[in-house]
């Protein structure tokens, strides 16, 4: 933690990043972009020219001081709270309406989530699952045995059906309860109390927290506009207008430099041939830092993030910004690569598996981890609220008031299981798993730290974005 007047001062700039000369209309992905000054000045301010928003107590206490007074803008804290317009990303409790019988002809399939379409074999239950039950016991069908538990929802109700019938019997699913259609009395009267039990806990803070998450999700789109969709439809080769070049050995990593039409200086007029891997890396660090600045930008948008002390808003974001960006990386791998250079590249795990190290081990323990994340399928909206608990954790070292953040975190935190519960109700466990990884995060970017400081000090300087590098010497 920078202590100094003249470091605590580069620190707040280091944040801008404006000195990277970035074009604000480009969107970034994960990764791969040079600066458009191949060399790096000192981020002393005789130097850089510029001032960051988090540059003083004045600048960060009124960020969105003009946009609550015109009721305008990002629409956060203040009057402003309510003033984004609902569009296709805005956020919603859709499954829950203002009585309780609208509620029930929505109620969710106690097996996948879906809509339920009546009682069915002794539950609630959609037209899919009770035709599956009734196919199941009627032919006496045998699955193949699976042990991996796995998660049955809406979209993926069809992948295992050993673990979809095991389900419909742990929810009560049974042949002798024939009974099609309409809610028994009893049944009805009990789901009716369930609801306004439910009501009861979100007013009258309801439409207040549904703003909260709606507009964090609208500001989190205009600073990364590469959508989990997005990024999904390139991995399936959906996307037509962005052929993916697949590295897979040196000679392809040589071949993507032809491929890829960069802004900047080649690798090869930077490296030989036999450091490319320094190459790749550096191109690697440099988009990191663009997303380091990203997060920053994002964490102004967070109620009551500015009114935070200035020395605590920098220490949340130099421990935050690698766990953040490991989260974002959900979007973009799979089991078998990662995507890079804005969704143009597709590295293979195997390839990244055969670097020297500490290149090969970067990633690996991080796909471990991507995999069961990605496992847990939550949406965009989830997304978002889980990296916002993330940024807002108030047991970092050096903290100067951390009762003030643990209160804006347990704000985030209750709005987050509160959605969880209402979007997934057959898993009951999921607010718990997140909870779970956010400890999973710390360890991955202790382990990465450790993988950077093996590297020499020459190639350090040669390849780490001086903000990065900043960060890592005082992380863990």
């Amino acid at each position: 933690m920078c202590t100094d007047g003249e470091n605590f001062d580069a620190w707040t700039m280091s944040f801008g990043l404006d000195q990277l000369g970035l074009d604000e209309t480009t969107i970034y992905g994960f990764d791969v972009t040079f600066p458009s000054k191949p060399e790096f000045s000192s981020t002393s301010s005789e130097d850089s020219g510029f001032r960051s928003e988090l540059a003083s107590d004045t600048d960060t206490r009124s960020l969105h001081s003009e946009e609550e007074r015109s009721g305008s803008g990002s629409g956060f804290p203040g009057s402003g709270l309510n003033t984004l317009p609902h569009t296709e990303h805005s956020f919603s409790y859709a499954k829950l309406h203002d009585d309780a019988s609208t509620a029930l002809l929505n109620m969710a399939c106690k097996i996948c989530g879906d809509r339920a379409s009546g009682y069915h074999y002794g539950v609630h239950a959609c037209e899919g699952c009770k035709g599956f039950f009734r196919r199941t016991v009627g032919l006496k069908l045998k699955y193949k045995h699976c042990s991996r538990n796995c998660r049955v929802h809406k979209k993926s109700r069809n992948k295992c059906q050993f673990c979809r019938f095991k389900k419909c019997v742990l929810a009560g699913m049974s042949h002798t309860a024939i009974r099609f259609g309409r809610t028994p009395l009893a049944e009805r009267e009990k789901l009716i109390m369930e609801f306004h039990t439910v009501v009861h806990r979100l007013e009258p803070e309801s439409e207040k927290q549904q703003a909260i998450a709606r507009n964090l999700y609208c500001s989190y789109l205009r600073h990364f506009p590469i959508t989990k969709s997005k990024a999904k439809a390139i991995l399936s080769g959906k996307d037509a207008e962005n052929p993916l070049f697949i590295i897979h050995d040196m000679k392809s990593l040589m071949a993507s430099e032809e491929f890829l039409v960069w802004k900047h200086s080649s690798v090869s007029a930077l490296f030989p041939v036999d450091e490319l891997e320094l190459s790749m890396f550096r191109r690697v660090q440099y988009g990191l830092a663009e997303c380091v600045r990203r997060v920053a930008e994002f964490a102004k948008s967070i109620p009551g993030f500015g009114e935070l002390e200035l020395s605590d808003q920098i220490t949340m974001l130099k421990y935050s910004a690698f766990e953040v960006n490991i989260i974002r990386l959900s979007h973009f791998t799979n089991k078998d690569g990662v995507l890079m250079a804005e969704g143009r590249v597709f590295m293979t795990r195997e390839f990244i598996k055969s670097l020297r190290k500490p290149f090969c081990d970067m990633m690996e323990t991080k796909f471990d981890f991507l995999g069961k994340f990605r496992a847990l399928e939550l949406e965009e909206c989830d997304l978002v609220l889980f990296i916002t608990a993330v940024i807002l954790c108030g047991d970092r070292p050096g903290l100067v008031n951390p009762k003030a953040i643990e209160a804006l975190q347990d704000e985030v935190l209750q709005i987050l299981e509160l959605q969880l519960k209402v979007l997934y109700p057959e898993s009951p466990h999921l607010f718990a798993k997140l909870l779970q990884k956010m400890t999973d995060l710390r360890s991955l970017v202790a382990e990465h730290v450790r993988n950077i400081h093996l590297l020499k000090k020459s190639e350090l300087d040669m390849c780490l974005h001086p903000l990065l590098l900043e960060i890592m010497q005082d992380l863990y």
